[in-house]
């Protein structure tokens, strides 16, 4: 049996070790920017064990209000002979170093102390703290006590002290109120500083006594799998640390329902560690694709994705299809959703005179014209009246579009968006908009696969983190190996050994990668990243002159809330890239 070594970090500090502070502080009013402390009241405690305490009335440079004195019971005589707050705050953070501070509704008492620190110059300590107004609000019940004040808490703990509004008697209840919260957290399984300043009732206790799942875990970046006790992925993520992020599940950092309720089924979390990041992401992609855990929700289903074909026929025309074919058609894509596939087929259409019947039509047109021919948006060769080469010359318009120099066509479609707006009709004019950018992004993520797809090696490098080199094996768009080179260590020995061991993979149909749409969109965003070099390159690389690209950059600004799946995290549009 492996022994795992655990540490500090991991194992958190015990409440029992921890120094806790308990303070309180009465001011003249409500806001520390234009209020000011009037006493200081600070309990020392470890392990249940009063270890001293702190307490002074505080000279204001204002005479305190009426009410104040009425509700406090500390007046301007008693006052005037204290110190300043310039004296007694270096005081009390002396008395106060190296401990937690405790305090009942602490951002009130913490923010008077921070703005004293600020006023007379001391640098503030960065305390860490625990407010027992909160850990109230997840421990106590309104069937145990009607609200979660001081003096009712009190009550409820049996506190030896009862609070009055004077500083160091309301310090003294909260450090039994501090106690008996305590005693509740730990039947519940917190035992450290950690899991008490993270503590929420959103984490259930069988959330808690599952940390243990990631106590083996490796500190490295990969994936992490979640399994049922039949060993079925419930969940696969990624991160740059697999430990740190597994743990977080069990915290209160973890706030999805959904995660709470995958964590009670699972029974064990396996590990999967990567030699580089884009490793990481590209085996979670695979991974979810494969098993489909039931509380991942993206890319679950990548074969789903569609294409708009431009068809191959004596009148092509656009179909949305779900299969690419070596048939010399012209593909753009993918697109997750049919309404995405139906909106950039919109705007084909909208400038260009495409037509749009399904039927298959023979060299000479014998059948009746349509609407659309009437109104000018259809030749209509199914009547005779467009010949075959008329007819390609409008398909190369839509192919330009699609796969080529798409500036004339998308000239046309944003003067047409220009004259409905200049009509008044804006959202008639949102709705072209809207169509020409799923018509790009398209046309765009094809025209930035395709090459990759058809390029059978592609090897880059980049400066790693930690020195060294990260390499990168791409064949025909699927990432086939990845490794690192050591700092100080020639990396060329490194990348011969990668093209050596990388994976086989097998020329694909069309413009396809062999692998996900989404796989080849990670790879290319992690080319496209400032400093990566190409080592070798078998195969051409390149965008075209005019692409979809381009536009997709000037248009994705205005419509930044409204992107589709593939286009999570939009990269820019690539710079030009030479042949090799």
């Amino acid at each position: 049996m492996q022994v795992v070594q655990g540490t500090l970090d991991e194992l958190g500090t015990s409440l029992a070790d921890v120094t806790f502070v308990v303070v309180d502080l009465e001011t003249t009013g409500g806001s520390a920017s234009a209020s000011a402390i009037t006493e200081v009241g600070a309990v020392k405690v470890r392990g249940g064990e009063v270890l001293g305490e702190f307490q002074t009335l505080v000279r204001p440079s204002e005479p305190i209000p009426a009410f104040i004195q009425v509700l406090t019971g500390i007046t301007d005589a008693m006052v005037a002979g204290a110190p300043r707050i310039e004296s007694v705050l270096p005081a009390f953070l002396e008395f106060a170093r190296d401990s937690v501070l405790v305090a009942h509704n602490a951002g009130f008492d913490i923010s008077f102390l921070k703005a004293a620190a600020a006023a007379t110059g001391h640098e503030w300590p960065g305390f860490r703290v625990v407010d027992t107004v909160h850990l109230a609000r997840q421990l106590v019940s309104r069937d145990e006590c009607r609200n979660h004040k001081l003096s009712s808490l009190a009550v409820l703990f049996g506190a030896t002290t009862t609070p009055d509004h004077r500083a160091l008697h309301d310090a003294r209840a909260t450090v039994d109120v501090l106690h008996g919260l305590l005693e509740r957290v730990g039947n519940l399984g917190v035992h450290t500083l950690e899991e008490l300043r993270s503590y929420t009732s959103r984490v259930t206790p069988a959330q808690r006594r599952k940390r243990f799942l990631a106590d083996a875990l490796p500190s490295a970046p990969g994936v992490y799998v979640f399994q049922d006790a039949a060993g079925r992925p419930l969940y696969v993520g990624t991160s740059r640390d697999i430990r740190t992020r597994a743990r977080s599940y069990f915290t209160a950092s973890e706030q999805r329902t959904r995660m709470a309720e995958m964590v009670g089924l699972a029974t064990s979390i396996r590990p999967i560690v990567c030699p580089t990041t884009l490793e990481a992401q590209v085996r979670e992609l695979r991974l979810i694709a494969a098993y489909k855990p039931r509380y991942n929700r993206r890319s679950r289903f990548p074969e789903k994705a569609l294409w708009v074909k431009l068809t191959v026929e004596p009148f092509p025309r656009l179909s949305i299809v779900r299969q690419v074919l070596a048939d010399g058609a012209r593909y753009v894509g993918p697109f997750r959703t049919r309404l995405a596939a139906e909106a950039a087929v919109a705007a084909v259409h909208e400038v260009v005179p495409l037509r749009q019947c399904t039927a298959r039509l023979g060299l000479r047109g014998t059948g009746s014209e349509c609407a659309l021919a009437g109104m000018g948006r259809c030749g209509a060769p199914c009547s005779g009246r467009q010949s075959v080469e008329e007819y390609a010359q409008v398909v190369e318009e839509a192919a330009g579009l699609l796969t080529g120099d798409a500036r004339p066509v998308t000239g046309r479609l944003r003067r047409r968006m220009g004259e409905l707006s200049a009509q008044e009709r804006y959202e008639d004019a949102g709705t072209v908009r809207d169509r020409l950018l799923h018509l790009v992004r398209g046309a765009a993520r094809a025209q930035r696969i395709a090459p990759l797809a058809a390029s059978p090696e592609l090897v880059a490098a980049r400066r790693a983190e930690r020195g060294g080199w990260e390499l990168v094996c791409v064949r025909h768009g699927r990432l086939a190996g990845t490794g690192v080179s050591p700092a100080g260590a020639d990396p060329l020995p490194y990348v011969a050994t990668l093209r050596a061991t990388a994976e086989v993979v097998q020329a694909p149909v069309g413009p396809v990668p062999a692998a996900s749409a989404e796989e080849t969109e990670l790879v290319l965003r992690w080319l496209e990243e400032p400093g990566t070099r190409i080592v070798e390159l078998d195969g051409t690389w390149s965008c075209p002159v005019g692409g979809a690209a381009g536009l997709r950059a000037v248009l994705e600004p205005a419509a930044r809330g409204d992107v589709v799946p593939f286009d999570d995290d939009p990269a820019p549009a690539p710079a030009q890239r030479a042949t090799a």
